[in-house]
């Protein structure tokens, strides 16, 4: 294990091991979990065995977290500057960027070769979906930073799960927005996350377009230029799923669209629990107070955070959008979730459910008062 050592002049050495520094490869190896029920089918033969990852994903990882004990382990931040430039944390984001492609790639071969069910073609469809929409975690993670090649990689992972406006939309938009009444990414208190989700997905793609063509026009760009990241992505999203079409037919359209749908559901299912009816307070000029960590549910379960890259340090993130996975940080005083994110999809999925944990959470933080959450409308907005 490497050490981390800084020689603090009233602390004297400063050491720091980073105990999960070779256990971040399960975040690489997260994007192969499709090969695993592939696999399972092709030996045993039986199409059920295509659901198994989503057991593992929805059961037993939440099972994990459940049994493991929370990781509130912070490094000194006199040694955070020398985790931050170290490049074999950063490599390691790199390298997922081509196993989602190569993910989306092989699960279209796989339909197109076997004759699946429905069940199988559904079970195969919503397991890449699964990977694919943590694609856009790994876009998240590499276009927060400001090295070029970092957000060329962000734009080339986004392409996969066909969310190109994704890095406008969540740093320029949801960032400056977030936890306000405002934000369609931000979701309100008594809100089920299917009405959320009937305001978060147009509302993403509005504001992306706009932030886009705004940025563009102050560049003195049209907004259909070469230059619109969003169109970047976008192109290579038609061009990675029209040679999917032209190598393995039109067959395979089925498959496309279950994944494709199921990505951008995993997208709204994070941000429906991350912000849930956390509010900034407004201030006497008729702004919001700056965002903190309070603003986002933080979730510190270890076997979810290690195949996500840390996400569920949210508060961290929010407060600090630069800092990267391997230096965010616990906090005892902020908002946290009974579970990891796998688990609280699944209660999430259950509106009556969600709501028995987590509005009693929300009035408790708020002291009771509804002008400290953000609440849903008594009238449609």
């Amino acid at each position: 294990m490497k050490v981390y050592t800084f020689d603090d002049p009233e602390l004297g050495q400063i050491s720091y091991t980073d105990r999960k520094r070779y256990l971040w490869l399960l975040s690489v190896m997260f994007p192969l979990v499709p090969f695993v029920s592939m696999g399972l089918m092709l030996l045993t033969g039986k199409e059920w065995m295509l659901w198994t990852p989503l057991v593992f994903l929805y059961i037993v990882i939440p099972l994990l977290d459940y049994l493991f004990p929370n990781d509130s382990n912070n490094p000194p931040e006199q040694v955070v500057p020398q985790l931050e430039v170290e490049a074999y944390y950063r490599v390691l984001n790199h390298l997922t960027v081509p196993l989602h492609f190569v993910t989306l790639i092989t699960g279209a071969w796989f339909v197109s070769s076997h004759e699946l069910g429905w069940s199988g073609l559904l079970a195969i469809g919503l397991t890449v979906g699964v990977i694919s929409g943590f694609g856009i975690n790994t876009g998240h993670e590499l276009g927060h930073k400001h090295n070029r090649l970092d957000r060329l990689a962000a734009r080339l992972v986004l392409a996969v799960p066909f969310y190109g406006h994704f890095t406008m939309e969540h740093n320029v938009g949801h960032h400056a927005e977030v936890a306000t009444p405002g934000d369609s990414a931000s979701a309100r208190f008594g809100e089920s996350i299917y009405q959320f989700a009937l305001r978060e997905i147009p509302g993403g793609l509005k504001r992306a377009w706009r932030l886009e063509s705004d940025r563009l026009q102050r560049r003195s760009y049209g907004k259909w230029s070469w230059r619109n990241e969003i169109l970047q992505s976008y192109a290579l999203s038609v061009v990675l799923y029209g040679s999917l079409f032209i190598v393995f037919g039109v067959t395979i359209l089925p498959f496309l669209l279950i994944q494709t749908a199921y990505a951008w559901w995993q997208l709204t299912s994070a941000n429906y629990i991350e912000h849930y009816g956390l509010l900034r307070e407004r201030l006497p000029d008729g702004s919001y107070e700056r965002c903190q960590p309070k603003h986002s549910w933080n979730a510190n379960h270890l076997a979810s955070n290690l195949v996500t890259f840390h996400l569920e340090r949210h508060s961290d993130h929010h407060a600090f959008a630069a800092r990267r996975y391997q230096s965010l940080r616990h906090y005892d005083d902020v908002p946290q979730l009974p579970s990891g994110y796998f688990g609280m999809f699944l209660l999430s999925y259950v509106p009556f459910l969600w709501r028995r944990v987590m509005d009693p959470k929300v009035l408790k933080l708020a002291g009771g008062d509804p002008g400290r959450i953000n609440m849903k409308p008594t009238t449609p907005s």
